[in-house]
């Protein structure tokens, strides 16, 4: 490890000459240039094309900033690199100071959002299957393994990577989840997976219980099936498509319909296949300015438009890439060795006393499993009664906005408090608005779908409404609970489009703690489930890690379900089982009713 440090520092002393010398043979059109944005520039280049590990230079992210003011129609690409061209340099300005001035985003965040979503790529053209990540030959070690630990220490673990040779991998971009676990207690808790570059992983596991635990490592993706991730998310975002339904009035009083094929407007990534020019009828959304299109009707008008349906899904995986994403989360081999865990000044766990509040950093582990019970790392928690339940939602208006693993929330509270009756509004379930209601405890509880793009049975248009527009339209108050995510009906998106959606939605979520500052709003992560071309975890880290940027300093509580998900002992799903569904809610409980 100790040569690698050095490595890598006489690689990053190497490229940072290099880069200042080309710095100052430019200079004379730099320094024409807003001085102090390519000075942050250069920097973060610096830091992007150092040398790691095995000394490969690692592609730069492209500026996102400049890509998405210019009309949102440029992709934020997980790899390729991009800058800045110094013949739009005027243009890219006045852009970029548009955008701050609308969301209040500064460059330095933007830079930070490039990193977060970047990924390694292969350093050499995959000719043949057999050069990708074999979860057969790939292995991990313990590091320094001891006879026996105490709670709070931490457990380092080495992956080395393999392909289908059994030749050692020298590149990165693998994905991998690890967790330690122990199944007679039911207990386990998340790894941190730190790509060194080099085909090496390092992965480090706190200690929270006393006891005995053991590791666990899956590959979710190889590098190269990450790559046909990226691939088909750059160029084939039509892969899910939508209908539209059309109803009017026909001749001698009978009734027209159609159905016709809808998605989002967007030039690039294959969704400019439906067509161009008089091709279909546009819906612009007036304050998110999204536009929704769908193919014209034949023998009805635009406005005749009266249902919304999920439509169906494209395969469209070559024969090597349809290879290449069968080795998808395969548990890995490595030391199977008993991690002997001993208390630590008295405690049978580690805990947290700090009461839970807006603004949190939610630390990795954010907690752990044991008995079925998970302990929170973020703040004090604690777990709820029927009774408890009831009197932390009393005198509350609750209002979820989000997808089907949000509407678990609202259906555990329908079952879990007796007086909390549903009504029958007689819409569409996958889509909502459904509402249930306390009078004797003067609660009411909203949920509702974020808005389209949405994989949903047959729905009424006119109940499809946007997060940002519904947080528009509430007064906030003490009384108010506002609970949303985000996630896996984006998953086929264009980084940039998701990243314009967050961004109206933080809009709204600023405005309203303006007006009200003592709302209680709370963000639910992504959680773990998808691992196909539709729906893979690693499209929904990447929309993770944007929710977590855009919100991070906003005052608003972040509910951490991606950990909660991938290292508890159930099969995993997109909709989570009862225990873990049980956990999520004592968190949102307690941080609606904080100790």
């Amino acid at each position: 490890m100790d040569v690698i440090i050095c490595f890598q520092k006489h690689a990053l002393k190497k490229s940072y000459k290099e880069s200042r010398e080309h710095f100052h043979r430019e200079r004379s059109w730099l320094w024409k240039l807003f001085t102090g944005l390519c000075i942050l520039v250069v920097m973060c280049l610096l830091v992007v094309w150092s040398y790691m590990g095995n000394g490969r230079k690692k592609h730069p992210s492209p500026n996102f900033l400049s890509q998405h003011c210019a009309g949102l129609q440029k992709p934020l690409n997980s790899s390729s690199p991009a800058g800045i061209n110094s013949k739009d340099s005027d243009k890219s300005q006045s852009l970029i100071n548009s955008f701050y001035s609308e969301f209040g985003i500064s460059l330095e965040d933007y830079l930070r959002l490039q990193e977060a979503v970047h990924w390694a790529d292969p350093d050499r053209s995959i000719t043949n299957v057999f050069m990708s990540t074999s979860p057969a030959y790939t292995t991990f070690i313990i590091e320094n393994l001891k006879e026996s630990y105490q709670t709070g220490e931490k457990l380092f673990v080495t992956v080395h990577a393999k392909d289908f040779y059994n030749k050692s991998k020298s590149y990165g971009g693998d994905f991998f989840q690890a967790k330690l676990f122990w199944n007679n207690t039911k207990a386990s808790v998340f790894g941190e997976v730190k790509d060194l570059l080099n085909g090496s992983y390092s992965v480090c596991f706190l200690l929270p219980w006393v006891g005995e635990a053991q590791v666990a490592v899956r590959l979710i993706h190889s590098s190269e099936a990450v790559q046909v991730l990226k691939r088909h998310r750059d160029t084939d975002s039509d892969r899910v498509f939508f209908n539209g339904y059309y109803e009017g009035p026909g001749p001698n009083k009978t009734r027209l319909s159609e159905t016709v094929m809808c998605n989002v407007k967007w030039d690039k990534n294959g969704l400019e296949h439906m067509g161009t020019e008089n091709c279909c009828c546009e819906y612009k959304d007036p304050h998110t300015e999204e536009i929704w299109r769908c193919q014209r009707p034949k023998s009805l008008p635009c406005s005749a438009r009266v249902y919304h349906s999920m439509g169906g899904y494209r395969n469209r995986l070559t024969e090597k890439e349809k290879k290449l994403m069968t080795q998808t989360n395969k548990g890995i081999n490595g030391d199977k060795s008993i991690i002997k865990i001993f208390n630590s000044h008295g405690n049978e766990t580690i805990d947290v006393a700090e009461k839970c509040h807006p603004g949190l950093h939610t630390p990795v582990p954010a907690g752990f499993y044991l008995n079925d019970v998970w302990t929170s790392f973020v703040c004090s928690t604690r777990h709820f009664t029927t009774q408890t339940t009831t009197e932390c939602l009393k005198d509350k208006h609750i209002y979820m906005m989000g997808d089907s693993t949000m509407r678990q929330w609202f259906d555990f509270f329908v079952k879990e408090v007796p007086t909390l009756k549903q009504m029958d509004l007689h819409v569409q379930y996958q889509s909502g608005p459904l509402l249930a209601v306390d009078v004797e405890n003067n609660i009411d509880l909203h949920w509702r779908a974020h808005g389209i793009p949405l994989r949903s049975r047959k729905s009424f248009v006119a109940n499809l409404h946007y997060i940002s527009n519904e947080i528009d339209d509430l007064s906030g108050g003490p009384h108010m609970v506002i609970i949303f995510n985000l996630g896996p009906h984006f998953t086929t998106y264009p980084l940039d489009f998701y990243t314009h959606r967050v961004l109206r939605i933080r809009k709204a979520v600023l405005a309203l703690l303006q007006r009200a500052p003592d709302t209680t709003v709370i963000i639910k992560t992504v959680n773990t489930g998808y691992k196909d071309i539709f729906g893979s975890d690693w499209y929904s880290l990447q929309l993770d890690r944007i929710l977590r940027w855009a919100f991070q300093d906003v005052g608003v509580y972040i509910l951490d379900v991606w950990q909660m998900t991938a290292c508890h002992y159930s099969k995993e799903n997109i909709h989570p089982g009862p225990v873990i569904i049980k956990n999520e809610i004592d968190i949102l409980l307690s941080f609606i009713c904080p100790k």
